[in-house]
């Protein structure tokens, strides 16, 4: 008998090799078929992010530094699709088998990929922000040239911020795990403070400063506009037209910012609370909300920009292929 139990221990054993130090493989926390069905999303935000990525880069007319913008958010969202949801999805339903390393990789990739994102969504905010309340001075201020190298700087702000919280964690490899098979993604009380106030409290503040700033521009817009629309003008029948436009698409990347609002603030809710005040499950599965605004913003791409949808069209039935698709009219 005593040799059955003996056995069975070894059984549920992450190294059953390493009895006296290995984790116990992890109760199931959900249903097999949520296990696939969040493998699937993260397939999904691959596709759709990658489609994005295609759309951009091939098609010349698309290389407008608002979408510049869009494609680096995109950059992130696939990398969080392809990287961070299977991880995140191996790390709370199975055992570790990737090692110490790979898991203070994820810790650093996870750190790099989320800065990046918000760094992205506060210089989308800022182009629009100067596209409606300074239309006559955007084409000299926002430039394609200029908005790739915000862009490379973001990115490079964030790696080297990132580094700076898991430096340790790379040179002193799995300090925080009890035992052999687990991922403990650990941060200090002082680490957690300073990344809720430089990646959260600060970026918000700014980019509802922003589009408060941009919807009262838009109102006082509305109000001229139909203040003067008898006196029609060649120039007062073009502009209106222009305005519009800006609008609207100020109106699309709002919705893009309240998402990413909604998916981002429980993940900080948590980082405020604590662990003691949430179990290793709901921790998951708030970091996984987090990572499901990838899935969501090619979604709303698909909803509100026409281009995206043609583009689409254009990759399934590989036309871009054909000499010449990159110039093809988009817009």
């Amino acid at each position: 008998m005593d040799i059955w139990m003996e056995v069975e221990d070894r059984a549920q054993l992450c190294f059953p090799q390493f009895p006296n130090t290995s984790c116990r493989k992890p109760l199931a926390p959900w249903p097999q078929t949520v296990t696939i069905m969040l493998y699937s999303i993260s397939m999904i935000t691959v596709t759709l992010n990658l489609l994005i990525i295609i759309s951009i880069s091939h098609f010349r007319q698309l290389h407008t530094p608002t979408n510049i913008l869009l494609l680096s958010l995109a950059v992130s969202d696939f990398l969080v699709g392809l990287v961070l949801m299977p991880l995140e999805v191996l790390r709370i339903t199975s055992c570790w088998f990737l090692g110490d390393f790979v898991c203070a990789t994820y810790s650093l990739l996870s750190g790099i990929i989320t800065s990046a994102s918000i760094g992205d969504i506060v210089l989308i905010s800022v182009d629009r922000y100067v596209a409606i309340c300074d239309p006559l001075h955007y084409t000299t201020r926002i430039t394609v040239n200029r908005v790739k190298l915000c862009v490379c700087l973001c990115w490079l702000c964030s790696v080297s911020y990132n580094f700076l919280f898991v430096k340790d964690d790379l040179t002193q490899l799995g300090r925080y795990n009890s035992c052999y098979g687990e991922c403990v993604l650990f941060y200090d009380f002082v680490s957690r403070v300073i990344d809720l106030v430089l990646t959260f409290f600060l970026p918000v503040t700014v980019i509802i400063a922003l589009y408060l700033r941009i919807f009262a521009v838009a109102v006082s817009q509305a109000r001229v506009m139909r203040s003067h629309i008898t006196a029609v003008t060649l120039q007062l029948s073009v502009t209106p037209k222009a305005k519009k436009s800006e609008l609207k698409a100020a109106r699309n990347l709002g919705v893009l910012v309240v998402v990413f609002l909604l998916c981002f603030c429980p993940y900080y809710g948590f980082a405020i609370a604590g662990d003691s005040l949430l179990s290793a499950l709901s921790a998951s599965f708030v970091i996984y909300l987090f990572d499901c605004n990838s899935c969501l913003n090619p979604v709303i791409y698909a909803l509100f920009y026409p281009w995206f949808r043609k583009a689409v069209k254009l990759i399934i039935t590989l036309q871009i292929l054909q000499p010449g698709s990159c110039e093809t009219n988009m817009l």
